[in-house]
């Protein structure tokens, strides 16, 4: 039986601002208030769907969410209609509007935490939908993840959505950011990953000191219960508290996975040696041996893989057997990081490719290719039960491009959040993305 990773890119919303809503995400927190491009921010993610696709690269898309947030307004006291909302919204509360509008729903590796039907105990394919609650702004997105992610796989024979979990700061959880998957193929069993920033019920466990740390120890075992995964084929390590200090405020800003390659930093994790050593003693239960691709401070200082989101790069594999590293072109603007780039793909080892990409709007706003896409490994049959509609080609790549040309803005600055007709311009472009995805309903009142 064949199986094919997907990687599900975020599309970008058409209200993508600059509101540095994320305190710990370096990159965010440096572009507050400066004015944004929604337009060029949607194509520039589409481009990047569309080349991969053309590679042969299984590509598919994940629709942006209903903004503003007209339910989260209501419930904060705003009141009269949805102009008067807007408008005492931004008279005494802009932080919370910009909330309500936030476009962070592009990281969709936030979407979810996923695991393949080789890995769970009754071989469907399981989702669980963050809760994101450290964050206002992200704490609501889980219920329009979850719809989306039962519209496009609802087949329940092959498919499982689980609710997302309690969203107290116990069960933070961050989705796929920070979780990986090792193995030898994407069809075969493999290792399921989970790195964690604090532990809730361990007050002795170190945390850090300057930035949160957003997913819990807890949380990570309780969605490898719900998923039915091995206990002896599933690892938890602890992200290096200092790096998250440091603004690497999840793993994959640190570290990325495939096959049975690891790509990090040497200051990843709390306990590195240890960390190897699990994954090692796992991956020989499933007839795998890791292939660690260790960075050293020396070469890239935490700082560089920061500013360049040299780890929040996709790693594919190839019909060759080799790996291509996607990565934004900060990478290349970086002196440290591209000459460590150059040396990476004359070494002979797994990685033999540079992609690059610009995705300058996204990168300003906090994330780089990695947190663009939702990895979902699908065999053959499970991908064809799927829904086809977001699957990317070049006719779904002509219409998207239309759709952003004729629905978005070029430029949205901080005072355009109260402009009642920037709420009706994104209703109006969601509601035309229904059709054109073949998701009816998708944004219908709850």
């Amino acid at each position: 039986m064949g199986a094919r990773e997907f990687n599900f890119d975020g599309l970008v919303g058409p209200s993508h601002n600059y509101a540095g809503l994320s305190f710990g995400n370096v990159a965010s927190f440096s572009n507050v208030r400066s004015a944004s491009n929604p337009r060029q921010a949607a194509l520039q993610g589409l481009a990047k769907m569309r080349a991969l696709a053309a590679r042969g690269f299984a590509q598919a898309v994940l629709p942006p969410q209903a903004r503003p947030n007209f339910r989260l307004l209501r419930r904060l006291g705003f009141s009269g209609t949805d102009a008067d909302v807007l408008a005492q919204a931004w008279r005494e509360a802009p932080v919370i509007l910009a909330c309500a509008y936030s476009a962070a729903p592009m990281w969709t590796a936030n979407a979810a935490t996923v695991s393949p039907s080789a890995d769970t105990r009754d071989g469907r394919v399981h989702f669980t939908a963050a809760n994101l609650n450290n964050k206002l702004h992200r704490s609501e997105e889980y219920a329009q993840a979850t719809r989306s992610l039962r519209a496009i796989f609802a087949d329940a024979n092959r498919f499982v959505v689980h609710e997302a979990l309690p969203p107290t700061p116990a069960f933070g959880d961050e989705g796929a950011a920070n979780h990986t998957r090792l193995a030898s193929a994407h069809g075969a069993a493999g290792v399921e990953f989970f790195v964690y920033g604090r532990a809730e019920f361990d007050p002795a466990a170190p945390s850090p000191k300057r930035y949160p740390a957003r997913q819990t120890l807890e949380a990570s075992q309780a969605i490898a219960r719900l998923h039915g995964l091995s206990p002896a084929r599933t690892v938890f390590a602890q992200q290096n508290p200092e790096v998250i200090d440091q603004g690497v405020f999840h793993n994959d800003v640190i570290a990325v996975g495939n096959g049975n390659v690891l790509f990090y930093h040497e200051q990843a994790f709390a306990d590195e040696a240890g960390t190897l050593a699990s994954l090692r003693t796992a991956l020989e239960d499933v007839g795998a041996e890791l292939a660690p691709i260790r960075v050293a401070s020396g070469e890239v200082p935490v700082a560089d893989a920061v500013a360049s989101y040299l780890f929040n790069s996709q790693l594919l594999s190839k019909p060759d057997g080799k790996m291509a590293l996607v990565v934004p072109h900060e990478c290349r603007e970086n002196a440290a990081v591209s000459a460590y780039l150059g040396q990476l793909v004359a070494s002979g080892g797994p990685v033999d490719e540079l992609v690059e990409f610009d995705l300058r709007q996204s990168m300003r706003n906090g994330g780089g290719p990695a947190c663009l896409r939702l990895r979902v490994a699908l065999t053959d049959e499970e991908a064809a039960a799927m829904h086809q509609g977001v699957v990317m080609t070049e006719t779904l790549y002509a219409s998207l491009v239309a759709w952003v040309e004729k629905h978005y803005r070029d430029r949205i600055e901080p005072k355009d959040l109260a402009d009642p007709q920037l709420a009706l311009e994104c209703a109006a472009a969601l509601e035309e993305l229904e059709a054109l995805l073949g998701l009816p309903g998708l944004y219908a009142p709850d």
